[in-house]
């Protein structure tokens, strides 16, 4: 099971968060949200699966900032 462990407010922030959770061995995954006509300016949920939430917002806490 993938859960959402954070939304970013665009499609840059979120392949930023993605490529830091993958270089820490994080499985991630992007899924789009909102209205599809926005584009990469349309918020993204990053998801991961269950056994690594918790490791996934210690990476995105330390490396994005809160």
């Amino acid at each position: 099971m993938w859960t959402v462990v954070y939304i970013a407010p665009n499609r840059v922030v979120a392949d930023m968060l993605k490529d830091l959770l993958e270089q820490e061995g994080i499985l991630t995954l992007l899924r789009p949200i909102g209205a599809p006509h926005l584009g990469v300016a349309a918020s993204v949920e990053i998801l991961v699966p269950d056994s690594e939430i918790e490791e996934a917002h210690e990476v995105i806490s330390t490396s994005y900032g809160k």
